[in-house]
Protein backbone atom coordinates (compact mmCIF):
# COMPACT_ATOMS: atom_id res chain seq x y z
CA UNK A 1 0.00 0.00 0.00
CA UNK A 2 1.32 3.36 -0.61
CA UNK A 3 1.98 5.51 2.87
CA UNK A 4 0.71 9.17 2.70
CA UNK A 5 3.41 9.61 4.90
CA UNK A 6 6.04 12.23 3.95
CA UNK A 7 8.69 11.62 7.03
CA UNK A 8 10.84 14.09 8.52
CA UNK A 9 13.19 14.06 5.21
CA UNK A 10 10.74 14.36 2.52
CA UNK A 11 9.00 17.14 4.81
CA UNK A 12 11.84 19.20 5.42
CA UNK A 13 12.98 18.85 1.51
CA UNK A 14 9.21 19.96 0.33
CA UNK A 15 9.25 23.19 3.03
CA UNK A 16 12.88 24.34 1.54
CA UNK A 17 11.47 23.87 -1.92
CA UNK A 18 8.40 26.07 -0.97
CA UNK A 19 10.58 28.91 0.77
CA UNK A 20 12.87 28.96 -2.34
CA UNK A 21 10.01 29.35 -4.94
CA UNK A 22 8.21 32.16 -2.31
CA UNK A 23 11.76 33.48 -1.83
CA UNK A 24 13.63 33.45 -5.08
CA UNK A 25 11.89 32.55 -7.60
CA UNK A 26 8.27 34.19 -7.58
CA UNK A 27 9.69 37.71 -7.27
CA UNK A 28 11.11 36.96 -11.05
CA UNK A 29 7.53 36.00 -12.33
CA UNK A 30 6.87 39.77 -13.27
CA UNK A 31 10.54 40.44 -14.65
CA UNK A 32 10.28 37.14 -16.41
CA UNK A 33 6.47 37.71 -18.11
CA UNK A 34 7.07 41.33 -19.44
CA UNK A 35 10.22 39.84 -21.28
CA UNK A 36 10.14 36.33 -21.92
CA UNK A 37 13.81 37.18 -24.37
CA UNK A 38 15.25 37.51 -20.93
CA UNK A 39 14.51 33.91 -19.99
CA UNK A 40 17.79 32.49 -20.47
CA UNK A 41 19.92 34.35 -18.15
CA UNK A 42 17.10 34.35 -15.50
CA UNK A 43 16.84 30.50 -16.06
CA UNK A 44 20.78 30.43 -15.29
CA UNK A 45 20.50 32.57 -12.44
CA UNK A 46 17.96 30.51 -10.73
CA UNK A 47 20.05 27.71 -11.25
CA UNK A 48 23.09 29.25 -9.51
CA UNK A 49 20.65 29.71 -6.39
CA UNK A 50 19.09 26.66 -6.67
CA UNK A 51 22.62 24.57 -6.64
CA UNK A 52 23.53 26.73 -3.99
CA UNK A 53 20.54 25.92 -1.89
CA UNK A 54 20.92 22.40 -2.64
CA UNK A 55 17.69 22.01 -4.71
CA UNK A 56 19.37 21.26 -7.80
CA UNK A 57 18.13 18.58 -10.77
CA UNK A 58 15.64 16.76 -8.09
CA UNK A 59 14.51 13.88 -10.64
CA UNK A 60 18.30 12.59 -11.55
CA UNK A 61 20.76 10.40 -9.54
CA UNK A 62 23.41 11.52 -7.27
CA UNK A 63 25.91 10.38 -9.68
CA UNK A 64 24.40 13.33 -11.73
CA UNK A 65 24.71 15.70 -9.75
CA UNK A 66 21.24 15.43 -8.86
CA UNK A 67 18.75 14.12 -5.11
CA UNK A 68 18.66 10.44 -6.10
CA UNK A 69 14.85 10.92 -5.27
CA UNK A 70 12.79 8.13 -5.37
CA UNK A 71 9.75 8.87 -8.13
CA UNK A 72 7.03 9.34 -4.97
CA UNK A 73 9.57 11.92 -3.53
CA UNK A 74 9.98 14.03 -7.43
CA UNK A 75 6.26 14.04 -7.14
CA UNK A 76 6.20 16.38 -3.62
CA UNK A 77 9.10 18.33 -5.07
CA UNK A 78 7.99 18.70 -8.44
CA UNK A 79 4.79 20.13 -7.08
CA UNK A 80 5.97 22.41 -4.87
CA UNK A 81 8.28 23.50 -7.53
CA UNK A 82 5.45 24.13 -10.18
CA UNK A 83 3.63 27.12 -7.93
CA UNK A 84 5.68 29.21 -10.40
CA UNK A 85 6.07 28.51 -13.74
CA UNK A 86 10.01 29.53 -13.70
CA UNK A 87 10.25 26.55 -9.98
CA UNK A 88 11.02 23.56 -12.70
CA UNK A 89 13.51 25.66 -14.87
CA UNK A 90 15.09 27.26 -11.88
CA UNK A 91 15.47 23.18 -9.98
CA UNK A 92 16.13 22.20 -13.95
CA UNK A 93 12.82 19.77 -13.78
CA UNK A 94 11.48 21.24 -16.89
CA UNK A 95 10.30 19.82 -19.87
CA UNK A 96 11.26 19.23 -22.68
CA UNK A 97 14.98 19.02 -20.63
CA UNK A 98 13.77 16.46 -18.17
CA UNK A 99 12.24 13.92 -20.46
CA UNK A 100 15.40 13.78 -21.76
CA UNK A 101 17.86 13.91 -18.88
CA UNK A 102 15.59 10.28 -18.24
CA UNK A 103 16.18 8.85 -21.84
CA UNK A 104 19.67 9.55 -21.72
CA UNK A 105 20.33 8.45 -18.65
CA UNK A 106 18.55 5.47 -19.72
CA UNK A 107 20.21 4.45 -23.42
CA UNK A 108 22.76 6.65 -24.06
CA UNK A 109 26.04 5.64 -24.70
CA UNK A 110 29.39 6.22 -22.93
CA UNK A 111 30.55 9.38 -25.13
CA UNK A 112 27.01 10.49 -25.28
CA UNK A 113 26.66 10.78 -21.56
CA UNK A 114 30.12 12.79 -21.94
CA UNK A 115 29.04 14.90 -24.95
CA UNK A 116 24.91 15.59 -24.05
CA UNK A 117 23.78 14.12 -20.77
CA UNK A 118 26.49 16.01 -18.70
CA UNK A 119 26.11 19.49 -19.46
CA UNK A 120 22.18 18.89 -19.66
CA UNK A 121 22.41 17.89 -16.06
CA UNK A 122 24.28 20.82 -15.06
CA UNK A 123 22.09 23.13 -16.72
CA UNK A 124 24.87 24.44 -19.34
CA UNK A 125 23.09 23.78 -22.17
CA UNK A 126 19.47 23.51 -22.95
CA UNK A 127 17.59 20.15 -25.47
CA UNK A 128 14.40 19.79 -27.97
CA UNK A 129 12.68 16.55 -28.92
CA UNK A 130 11.16 16.38 -31.96
CA UNK A 131 8.66 14.08 -32.90
CA UNK A 132 5.49 16.31 -34.02
CA UNK A 133 5.35 16.83 -37.85
CA UNK A 134 2.91 18.55 -40.02
CA UNK A 135 -0.01 17.39 -41.58
CA UNK A 136 -0.25 14.66 -43.02
CA UNK A 137 2.87 13.44 -40.74
CA UNK A 138 3.26 12.21 -36.77
CA UNK A 139 0.97 14.03 -34.26
CA UNK A 140 -0.88 12.19 -31.56
CA UNK A 141 -0.48 8.80 -33.88
CA UNK A 142 3.35 8.33 -34.16
CA UNK A 143 2.58 5.71 -36.75
CA UNK A 144 2.41 8.34 -38.96
CA UNK A 145 5.91 9.58 -39.09
CA UNK A 146 6.85 10.83 -42.45
CA UNK A 147 10.66 11.79 -41.38
CA UNK A 148 13.16 9.47 -43.18
CA UNK A 149 16.65 8.35 -42.53
CA UNK A 150 19.07 6.72 -44.79
CA UNK A 151 22.45 4.76 -44.31
CA UNK A 152 24.62 6.40 -46.92
CA UNK A 153 28.20 5.04 -46.28
CA UNK A 154 29.67 6.01 -42.98
CA UNK A 155 26.55 8.52 -42.27
CA UNK A 156 23.05 8.83 -41.95
CA UNK A 157 21.14 11.05 -43.67
CA UNK A 158 18.03 12.46 -42.81
CA UNK A 159 15.62 14.08 -44.32
CA UNK A 160 11.70 15.62 -43.24
CA UNK A 161 9.90 18.50 -41.57
CA UNK A 162 9.41 18.73 -37.93
CA UNK A 163 7.35 21.35 -35.74
CA UNK A 164 5.79 22.44 -32.33
CA UNK A 165 8.73 21.29 -31.26
CA UNK A 166 9.35 22.88 -28.05
CA UNK A 167 12.76 24.45 -27.00
CA UNK A 168 14.10 24.29 -30.32
CA UNK A 169 14.89 28.12 -29.98
CA UNK A 170 18.83 28.06 -28.21
CA UNK A 171 18.76 23.81 -27.39
CA UNK A 172 22.40 22.29 -27.95
CA UNK A 173 20.96 19.73 -29.77
CA UNK A 174 17.81 17.78 -30.83
CA UNK A 175 16.62 14.63 -30.42
CA UNK A 176 14.85 13.51 -33.22
CA UNK A 177 12.64 10.69 -34.02
CA UNK A 178 12.82 9.31 -37.93
CA UNK A 179 12.21 6.10 -40.10
CA UNK A 180 14.77 3.89 -40.66
CA UNK A 181 14.87 1.17 -42.49
CA UNK A 182 15.07 -0.84 -38.91
CA UNK A 183 12.12 1.11 -38.10
CA UNK A 184 11.72 3.94 -36.26
CA UNK A 185 15.11 5.21 -34.60
CA UNK A 186 16.37 8.09 -32.51
CA UNK A 187 19.03 10.59 -33.51
CA UNK A 188 20.45 13.08 -31.61
CA UNK A 189 21.26 16.35 -34.01
CA UNK A 190 23.13 19.07 -32.61
CA UNK A 191 22.65 22.81 -32.96
CA UNK A 192 24.91 24.01 -36.29
CA UNK A 193 24.11 20.75 -38.28
CA UNK A 194 23.82 22.31 -42.08
CA UNK A 195 20.80 19.96 -42.63
CA UNK A 196 18.99 21.37 -39.86
CA UNK A 197 17.17 24.30 -41.36
CA UNK A 198 14.78 26.52 -39.21
CA UNK A 199 11.85 27.54 -41.07
CA UNK A 200 10.27 29.09 -37.92
CA UNK A 201 12.62 29.84 -34.85
CA UNK A 202 9.29 30.09 -33.24
CA UNK A 203 5.54 29.59 -33.82
CA UNK A 204 3.25 32.15 -32.11
CA UNK A 205 1.54 29.86 -30.02
CA UNK A 206 -1.35 30.70 -26.87
CA UNK A 207 1.47 29.74 -24.43
CA UNK A 208 4.47 31.61 -24.66
CA UNK A 209 6.46 31.76 -21.79
CA UNK A 210 8.50 28.25 -22.37
CA UNK A 211 12.04 29.07 -23.06
CA UNK A 212 13.17 28.14 -26.86
CA UNK A 213 9.55 28.38 -27.92
CA UNK A 214 7.87 25.94 -29.88
CA UNK A 215 10.14 25.22 -32.99
CA UNK A 216 9.41 24.62 -37.10
CA UNK A 217 12.53 23.18 -38.94
CA UNK A 218 13.28 21.19 -42.21
CA UNK A 219 15.63 18.48 -42.02
CA UNK A 220 17.60 18.48 -45.77
CA UNK A 221 20.53 16.13 -46.29
CA UNK A 222 21.15 15.98 -42.34
CA UNK A 223 23.89 13.80 -41.90
CA UNK A 224 24.47 12.59 -39.18
CA UNK A 225 26.74 9.68 -37.46
CA UNK A 226 26.73 6.22 -36.23
CA UNK A 227 27.73 8.42 -32.98
CA UNK A 228 24.29 10.33 -32.81
CA UNK A 229 22.01 7.30 -33.03
CA UNK A 230 20.86 6.72 -29.75
CA UNK A 231 20.23 3.68 -28.46
CA UNK A 232 19.60 0.97 -31.11
CA UNK A 233 17.93 1.32 -34.76
CA UNK A 234 14.27 0.47 -34.60
CA UNK A 235 13.40 0.90 -31.27
CA UNK A 236 12.74 4.72 -31.59
CA UNK A 237 8.80 4.05 -30.77
CA UNK A 238 10.09 1.80 -27.88
CA UNK A 239 12.17 4.78 -26.71
CA UNK A 240 9.86 7.14 -26.85
CA UNK A 241 7.35 5.25 -24.44
CA UNK A 242 10.27 5.21 -21.97
CA UNK A 243 10.87 9.08 -21.78
CA UNK A 244 7.05 9.72 -22.35
CA UNK A 245 5.16 7.39 -19.66
CA UNK A 246 7.46 9.59 -16.71
CA UNK A 247 7.45 12.55 -18.29
CA UNK A 248 3.80 12.63 -18.66
CA UNK A 249 3.32 12.24 -14.99
CA UNK A 250 6.38 14.82 -14.66
CA UNK A 251 3.87 17.12 -16.57
CA UNK A 252 1.29 16.37 -14.07
CA UNK A 253 3.79 17.49 -11.27
CA UNK A 254 4.28 20.40 -12.24
CA UNK A 255 1.04 21.62 -13.29
CA UNK A 256 -0.70 20.11 -9.99
CA UNK A 257 1.42 22.93 -8.30
CA UNK A 258 0.11 25.51 -10.67
CA UNK A 259 -3.29 24.79 -9.36
CA UNK A 260 -1.95 24.88 -5.79
CA UNK A 261 -0.76 28.60 -6.54
CA UNK A 262 -3.67 29.53 -8.31
CA UNK A 263 -6.01 28.46 -5.42
CA UNK A 264 -4.09 30.29 -2.70
CA UNK A 265 -4.22 33.37 -4.66
CA UNK A 266 -7.81 33.11 -5.20
CA UNK A 267 -8.65 32.35 -1.33
CA UNK A 268 -6.50 34.69 -0.35
CA UNK A 269 -8.20 37.44 -2.08
CA UNK A 270 -11.87 35.98 -1.31
CA UNK A 271 -11.09 36.09 2.37
CA UNK A 272 -10.40 39.56 1.56
CA UNK A 273 -12.71 40.87 -0.77
CA UNK A 274 -16.04 42.09 0.18
CA UNK A 275 -19.16 42.21 -2.14
CA UNK A 276 -22.30 42.54 -1.51
CA UNK A 277 -22.18 42.81 2.09
CA UNK A 278 -19.95 39.88 2.52
CA UNK A 279 -16.67 39.01 1.91
CA UNK A 280 -16.55 36.74 -0.80
CA UNK A 281 -16.00 33.92 1.19
CA UNK A 282 -19.30 33.82 2.65
CA UNK A 283 -20.96 33.31 -0.81
CA UNK A 284 -21.71 29.90 -1.58
CA UNK A 285 -20.63 30.23 -4.98
CA UNK A 286 -17.14 31.01 -3.82
CA UNK A 287 -17.07 28.29 -1.64
CA UNK A 288 -18.49 25.95 -4.41
CA UNK A 289 -15.38 27.02 -6.20
CA UNK A 290 -13.00 26.84 -3.41
CA UNK A 291 -14.90 22.80 -2.76
CA UNK A 292 -14.72 21.47 -6.04
CA UNK A 293 -11.07 22.91 -7.10
CA UNK A 294 -9.64 21.36 -3.75
CA UNK A 295 -11.29 17.82 -5.00
CA UNK A 296 -9.75 18.12 -7.99
CA UNK A 297 -6.10 18.60 -6.71
CA UNK A 298 -6.65 16.27 -4.32
CA UNK A 299 -7.78 13.79 -6.74
CA UNK A 300 -5.17 14.96 -9.18
CA UNK A 301 -2.47 14.29 -6.50
CA UNK A 302 -3.39 10.97 -5.26
CA UNK A 303 -3.66 9.97 -9.71
CA UNK A 304 -0.61 11.11 -9.61
CA UNK A 305 1.20 9.23 -6.33
CA UNK A 306 -0.08 6.14 -7.47
CA UNK A 307 1.81 6.05 -11.17
CA UNK A 308 5.09 7.04 -8.88
CA UNK A 309 4.58 4.41 -6.32
CA UNK A 310 4.51 1.97 -9.53
CA UNK A 311 7.49 3.76 -11.06
CA UNK A 312 9.05 2.86 -8.24
CA UNK A 313 8.37 -0.80 -8.15
CA UNK A 314 9.84 -1.03 -11.48
CA UNK A 315 6.72 -1.48 -12.98
CA UNK A 316 5.97 0.83 -16.54
CA UNK A 317 2.64 2.53 -15.49
CA UNK A 318 0.92 3.61 -18.97
CA UNK A 319 -2.90 2.90 -17.68
CA UNK A 320 -2.00 4.54 -14.74
CA UNK A 321 -0.21 7.59 -16.34
CA UNK A 322 -2.62 8.03 -19.19
CA UNK A 323 -5.70 8.50 -16.45
CA UNK A 324 -3.43 10.92 -14.47
CA UNK A 325 -2.61 12.82 -18.13
CA UNK A 326 -6.48 13.02 -18.48
CA UNK A 327 -7.59 14.21 -14.79
CA UNK A 328 -4.85 16.47 -13.96
CA UNK A 329 -4.99 18.06 -17.25
CA UNK A 330 -8.19 18.85 -17.48
CA UNK A 331 -8.25 19.43 -13.41
CA UNK A 332 -5.63 21.98 -13.56
CA UNK A 333 -7.47 24.18 -16.60
CA UNK A 334 -10.79 23.49 -14.48
CA UNK A 335 -9.17 25.26 -11.25
CA UNK A 336 -7.11 27.84 -12.88
CA UNK A 337 -10.59 29.04 -14.51
CA UNK A 338 -12.15 29.18 -10.93
CA UNK A 339 -9.58 31.13 -9.47
CA UNK A 340 -9.65 33.49 -12.35
CA UNK A 341 -13.74 34.00 -11.78
CA UNK A 342 -13.21 34.24 -8.61
CA UNK A 343 -10.79 37.19 -8.89
CA UNK A 344 -12.84 38.88 -11.86
CA UNK A 345 -11.28 41.77 -13.16
CA UNK A 346 -7.97 40.81 -11.14
CA UNK A 347 -8.00 37.80 -12.41
CA UNK A 348 -7.89 38.58 -15.86
CA UNK A 349 -5.23 41.38 -15.46
CA UNK A 350 -1.06 41.01 -14.69
CA UNK A 351 -1.19 42.21 -11.61
CA UNK A 352 -1.27 38.48 -10.54
CA UNK A 353 -0.10 35.41 -12.44
CA UNK A 354 -3.46 33.55 -13.21
CA UNK A 355 -3.64 35.33 -16.32
CA UNK A 356 -0.37 33.38 -17.89
CA UNK A 357 -1.31 30.51 -15.58
CA UNK A 358 -4.45 30.23 -18.00
CA UNK A 359 -2.87 30.30 -21.54
CA UNK A 360 0.13 28.27 -20.13
CA UNK A 361 -2.47 25.43 -18.65
CA UNK A 362 -4.81 25.39 -21.74
CA UNK A 363 -2.37 23.62 -24.31
CA UNK A 364 -1.64 20.99 -21.21
CA UNK A 365 -4.55 19.19 -22.70
CA UNK A 366 -2.64 18.42 -25.92
CA UNK A 367 0.80 17.99 -25.73
CA UNK A 368 2.09 14.60 -24.89
CA UNK A 369 -1.28 13.08 -26.11
CA UNK A 370 -4.31 14.75 -26.27
CA UNK A 371 -7.20 13.83 -23.60
CA UNK A 372 -8.85 12.32 -26.16
CA UNK A 373 -6.00 9.98 -27.31
CA UNK A 374 -5.74 8.56 -24.13
CA UNK A 375 -9.33 8.34 -22.97
CA UNK A 376 -9.29 5.76 -26.16
CA UNK A 377 -6.07 3.60 -24.88
CA UNK A 378 -7.64 3.73 -21.51
CA UNK A 379 -11.03 2.26 -22.48
CA UNK A 380 -8.92 -0.41 -25.29
CA UNK A 381 -6.87 -1.57 -22.05
CA UNK A 382 -10.28 -2.37 -19.79
CA UNK A 383 -11.89 -4.27 -22.97
CA UNK A 384 -8.78 -6.39 -23.50
CA UNK A 385 -8.56 -7.11 -19.56
CA UNK A 386 -12.02 -8.09 -20.12
CA UNK A 387 -11.78 -10.09 -22.95
CA UNK A 388 -8.80 -11.94 -21.30
CA UNK A 389 -11.17 -13.02 -17.92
Amino acid sequence: MIDFDLGEGLTALRDRVRAFVDSEVIPREPEYAGAPDLADRIRRELQAQAKRAGLFLPTCSKELGGLGLSWREIAVVLEEAGRSLLGPQALNCSAPDEGNLHLLAQIASETQRRRYLVPLAAGEVRSSFAMTEPMPGAGADPSLLLTRAERRGSAWVLDGEKWFTTGLAGAAFVIVLARAPEGPTMFIVEKGNPGLRPIRATIPTLDHLTPGGHGHFELSGCEVGDDGVLGEPGKGFEYAQLRLVPARLTHCMRWLGVAVRSMEIATRYAAERTSFGHLLAEHQMVQSFVADSQIDIEAGRLLIWKAAWKLDRGEQPRHESSMAKVFVAEAVNRVVDRAVQICGALGISEDTPLSSFYSEARPFRIYDGPSEVHRASIARRIFRRLERR
